[in-house]
């Protein structure tokens, strides 16, 4: 799903939103989530899942071309954890009843 579909989808769900609206709410919560993110923040929306901030420490690489030894600076990457309602909601729908494997000749 994109952001333009979320919108969409916003917009067709309540009839009382134009189609403006729903892309100005939808923008309003995706950069009230960046600007919590990028202050260190967590997020966590119950029943969806939480954002928050992973460190990644500086470590030694290598480029692949050359294969010299590249030193790698640390980095902070945004990092999301489903919740468990989305975790068994996802696993519900991906199981489907299992089909025997065809025999095979012998």
């Amino acid at each position: 799903m994109t952001r333009s579909d979320l919108v969409e989808e916003l917009a067709a769900r309540f009839a009382q939103l134009t189609h403006r609206d729903a892309e100005l709410a939808v923008k309003t919560v995706l950069d009230a989530m960046s600007d919590a993110l990028v202050k260190g923040h967590r997020i966590e929306i119950r029943g969806f899942g939480s954002f928050s901030i992973n460190r990644r420490p500086p470590r030694l690489g290598r480029n692949p071309r050359s294969g010299e030894s590249v030193q790698i600076p640390e980095k902070r990457v945004p990092h999301f954890k489903p919740g468990k309602a989305l975790r068994e909601a996802v696993d519900a729908s991906t199981l489907a009843p299992a089909q025997p494997a065809p025999k095979a000749k012998a």
